[in-house]
């Protein structure tokens, strides 16, 4: 800010001028100073930077950014839906599976084209069992797709044998072995089983089968 010109008319007037112009020239050169000391301090703290960081690129600007394509899902929420269905439709509660069990003490089952000799090498253990399913305790509809789940997989992986253990039904009411004669039910309207006798007592017993399943064509 410009400050008023000063009529002088005596010599303390002068006097109050040089002053007024001293102290304007002490605010200018001070006002230098520490602008010079500000560049001083600014080019001191750069000179350390770039040589605690070394050589700086500058980043490339661009407009876009390129997302990572999300890969595509096999098996969509549709298809899961609909293979649980495929698997719980496949067998049925309302098959009557008396017709084609061996009249045998033991309800064995066998299919057609599969001689006696098979269900007697089961029974005796000449095909070990790979593994095996334990139903026991399970609702009806879990205990259904559960298995038919349980068989598939194992046919796939080459398993032959396997033990499915549905219980002796002394937990339900009457003490009915309910699960037990869905089980049969179930295990005759898979493709994949070729015959299936109660287990040894070592196995289960009346509360498990032995189940053959045919050879895997992979």
């Amino acid at each position: 800010m410009t400050a008023k010109p000063m009529k002088v008319t005596s010599l303390a007037d002068l006097k109050l001028v040089q002053r007024e112009i001293e102290a304007q020239m002490e605010r200018e050169a001070r006002q230098a100073a520490e602008q010079a000391q500000a560049r001083r301090q600014a080019a001191s703290e750069k000179s350390l930077f770039i040589r605690a960081a070394g050589v700086v690129q500058p980043l490339q600007e661009k407009n876009r950014v390129l997302l990572k394509k999300e890969r595509p899902i096999v098996q969509t929420m549709q298809y899961q839906r609909d293979e649980k269905a495929v698997l719980i439709e496949a067998i049925s509660d309302e098959f009557d599976v008396g017709t084609l069990l061996d009249t045998d003490e033991l309800l064995s089952f066998r299919r057609p084209g599969i001689g006696p000799d098979v269900t007697r090498k089961l029974r005796r253990g000449d095909w070990s069992i790979q593994r095996q399913i334990d139903l026991h305790g399970m609702r009806r509809d879990e205990a259904r797709e559960q298995l038919s789940f349980f068989i598939r997989e194992a046919h796939k992986q080459g398993i032959r044998c396997v033990r499915v253990v549905h219980g002796k039904g002394l937990g339900s009411p009457g003490k009915a072995p309910v699960l037990k004669s869905r089980v049969h039910s179930w295990l005759v309207q898979k493709q994949e089983v070729l015959a299936f006798v109660q287990a040894k007592p070592a196995d289960g017993g009346a509360g498990a089968l032995v189940v053959l399943l045919m050879a895997s064509r992979g």
